[in-house]
């Protein structure tokens, strides 16, 4: 018997387009948004409109502004918190992946790495970067360390686009991430705790260099908010 694909609803669609839009920083973080406006641009009606704007306030990526809606800034206090969040929960995890998870478990996250060349574009990059830290989360069986990780992936998915921006960038990152899996084939847990904090580490001085006080003026020159102040990062 076939099965009927149902297909997405209207909120699903107008979220999932707004959300990959504020995600790829084509709507820049600090744009006001009225749901008059974005029901004319997207041909729809108010309720799902308003409903995707709520879906997209739950994950951090709009908040309200009065009686209309803003795209959240880039906070970066908030995004050094997240990754000192992400440093204990992935630490953790890795240990806990190194208990659970199977040599073929282990060879599949490596083929993951393999299947993405670094010349590949920023998009890719940024793909393959969630993909990894989340598949890698995901082997330590603890569901709530995964919706961590995806929540944290989701908030920091603005920045990380920033960081992944040069192919030299991206280069990095698949080597650190290939460090973690063979640590992770050694069953060498604290090994492989100590590169997922030296990785999430690496990253954020990454995202500091791209903020630096030339790049932080050409952003806010496109209309970017950007908000306190980063290790590395121009304030």
């Amino acid at each position: 018997m076939n099965e009927t694909v149902q297909a997405p609803s209207q909120t699903e669609q107008i979220y999932n387009r707004l959300r990959e839009n504020i995600l790829a920083l084509e709507v820049t973080p600090g744009a006001r948004l009225t749901e008059r406006g974005l029901e004319a641009e997207l041909s729809a009606s108010r309720t799902p409109v308003r409903a995707a704007l709520m879906r997209l306030e739950s994950e951090g990526l709009v908040q309200r502004d009065g009686r209309g809606w803003m795209v959240a800034p880039i906070d970066l206090g908030e995004v050094g918190s997240l990754l000192e969040l992400r440093v204990a929960v992935e630490s953790a995890a890795a240990g806990l992946a190194i208990e659970h998870a199977s040599d073929e478990d282990l060879e599949a996250l490596d083929e993951l790495l393999r299947s993405f060349d670094p010349r590949d574009s920023q998009a890719a990059g940024h793909r393959m970067g969630t993909d990894f830290h989340v598949e890698l989360v995901r082997l330590s069986e603890n569901p709530f360390m995964v919706a961590s990780t995806v929540d944290s992936m989701t908030r920091l998915s603005r920045t990380r686009w920033l960081e992944v921006r040069t192919e030299q960038s991206r280069a990095l990152a698949v080597a650190e991430h290939r460090a973690i899996v063979e640590a992770l084939k050694a069953r060498d847990a604290p090994e492989a705790a100590r590169l997922v904090a030296l990785h999430i580490t690496n990253t954020q001085e990454r995202l500091g260099a791209s903020l630096d006080e030339e790049r932080s003026k050409s952003l806010r020159a496109r209309g970017f908010v950007v908000l306190r102040g980063l290790p590395g990062a121009a304030r």
